[in-house]
C-alpha cells in the first residue's frame, strides 16, 4: 500500500545544507522550493530556525510563498528549539534525538528514561501551543541503537498520542535492506502510525534501504536533490524516482518527472558540482547505447535495453556510433536519418571503415556523415555508369 500512497519529504533545504559545498542564499532557497513544489513533492523540510538568524528568516520567507507542499523544520528535542520553530509559519515540526550508545554517551548524555521524559515534555509543550501542527518524532542513529531501547522509546512516544509520524534514521549509513524492512515492519505492526525513513548513503544502500522501508509499510521517505547531505548524503530524489518507476510507472505518475533535469542542474550549479555521468536519469550516459548488439536491439525496440523511458523525463536516447564497437545497423540508421538510401553491402563497408579508423581514435558524427555521403556519391556514380 505504501508504494501507492507514500510521500516524499524533500530535505535539500535541511539535510542538503549540510553538504560540504552547499550554502544557499534566500533567493536560491525560494527557487529550489518553488521547483520542488512544481515537481510535486508533498513536504519540504528546512533547517532549524535555531541554526542561525538567517535560517529562521528563510523559513518565514518560504512560508509566505504559498506552496502546495507542506513546510517542515527539523529541530532537536529541546523546548527552546520548539519555541522558535512554532512562530515561523511551518506546517510541521520534525523532532529528533539520538538513541544509539554512541550518541547517548557523546552527544546529549541522557538515558533512555530521560529521553522519554524529555520527548513527553517537548511534545506536550508543542501540542499546547499548536494542537493541529504536524508532529514527527524520530530517533537519530536508529540502526545502531539497541532494539530494547528503541521499543521503549517508540512505544512510550506513541502511547502519548501526540505524534502524527514516527521516524527511523540510518544516520551513518550502516543499515541493510533486510534490517530496515524488519525494523519498519515491527513499528508499523505495533502502533500503525505513519513511518518516515531517513537513510544515509555511506555504504551505497540509501535507495535500496528506502525501497525496503516502503515495502515494509513506511509512508514517508526523505530525499535530497542529487543525494547531497552530510558526508555522502542521503537517498537522492532522482534515484528514488528511478527505483520506483522501474517497479511500476504509476508509483511516480503524481510527480512532474520532466523537471528532474532542471532540478538536478540547479543544485549542481549552486553547489559547484558536476552531475555524475552515471547519475540516475539525468547523468550524461543514462540513455547512451554503444555496443553494436545493444544498438541494433534498441533501434528495433528501446525496451530491450532500457527500463526507463527517456521521453517520460523530457530526455532522449543516443546511439553512439563513432567507435570500434559500432554495428552496421546503427550506421544504417544514421544513413537513413541523413536521407540516404544505401545498399547493405555499402553500409557494411562504411561500418568496417569506421571500425578501422576508430581503433586509432573515435570518429565524430560529422566524420561519419562524411563517410556516408562519400559512399552515397560512389553508389550514384556506379549506378549512372551501369546505366550507360
Amino acid at each position: 500500500m505504501s508504494f501507492e500512497q507514500f510521500s516524499i519529504i524533500e530535505s535539500t533545504l535541511r539535510e542538503g545544507e549540510q553538504f560540504s559545498t552547499a550554502t544557499f542564499t534566500t533567493a536560491q532557497k525560494v527557487e529550489i522550493a518553488g521547483l520542488l513544489d512544481q515537481f510535486g513533492v508533498e513536504m519540504i523540510e528546512m533547517t532549524s530556525p535555531s541554526a542561525s538568524p538567517q535560517s529562521e528568516e528563510d523559513i518565514r520567507v518560504i512560508a509566505r510563498e504559498g506552496l502546495k507542499a507542506r513546510l517542515l523544520t527539523h529541530i532537536r528535542c529541546h523546548k527552546e528549539d520548539a519555541q522558535r520553530a512554532l512562530d515561523t509559519g511551518v506546517h510541521g515540526l520534525d523532532i529528533v534525538i539520538g538513541t544509539s550508545p554512541q550518541l547517548m554517551q557523546h552527544s546529549h548524555g541522557k538515558s533512555i528514561r530521560q529521553i522519554i521524559d524529555l520527548a513527553a515534555e517537548v511534545m506536550g509543550y508543542i501540542r499546547e501551543q499548536k494542537p493541529d501542527i504536524i508532529l514527527r518524532f524520530s530517533t537519530e542513529d536508529t540502526f545502531r541503537s539497541r532494539e530494547a531501547d528503541l521499543l521503549r522509546v517508540y512505544l512510550a512516544v506513541a502511547d502519548l498520542g501526540m505524534v502524527n509520524r514516527l521516524g527511523v534514521a540510518d544516520t551513518v549509513g550502516v543499515a541493510t535492506p533486510t534490517l530496515v524492512y524488519e525494523i519498519v515492519q515491527q513499528f508499523v505492526r505495533l502502533k500503525r502510525l505513519d513511518i518516515e525513513f531517513h537513510g544515509h548513503n555511506d555504504s551505497g544502500c540509501a535507495i535500496a534501504n528506502a525501497t525496503a522501508a516502503l515495502e515494509a509499510g513506511a509512508t514517508h521517505i526523505d530525499t535530497t536533490v542529487l543525494g547531497i547531505g552530510e558526508r555522502n548524503g542521503i537517498t537522492p530524489l532522482g534515484g528514488l524516482v528511478a527505483r520506483l518507476y522501474t517497479l511500476k510507472r504509476e508509483y511516480v505518475r503524481k510527480y512532474t518527472l520532466t523537471l528532474l533535469q532542471q532540478i538536478d542542474r540547479l543544485i549542481a550549479d549552486i553547489c559547484d558540482l558536476d552531475i555524475p555521468f552515471n547519475n540516475y536519469i539525468t547523468g550524461a550516459s543514462a540513455f547512451i547505447h554503444k555496443a553494436g548488439i545493444h544498438a541494433k536491439a534498441v533501434l528495433a525496440d528501446p525496451s530491450t535495453y532500457e527500463i526507463l523511458k527517456p521521453e517520460d523525463f523530457g530526455l532522449s536516447r543516443e546511439i553512439a556510433i563513432g567507435h570500434r564497437l559500432t554495428g552496421w545497423n546503427a550506421i544504417r540508421d544514421r544513413a537513413r536519418a541523413l536521407g540516404l538510401t544505401l545498399s547493405d553491402d555499402t553500409v557494411r563497408d562504411v561500418t568496417h571503415t569506421i571500425k578501422r579508423q576508430a581503433d586509432s581514435k573515435p570518429l565524430t558524427l560529422a566524420e561519419i556523415d562524411a563517410l556516408l555521403m562519400d559512399a552515397a556519391g560512389r553508389e550514384l556514380v556506379s549506378a549512372v555508369e551501369a546505366g550507360k
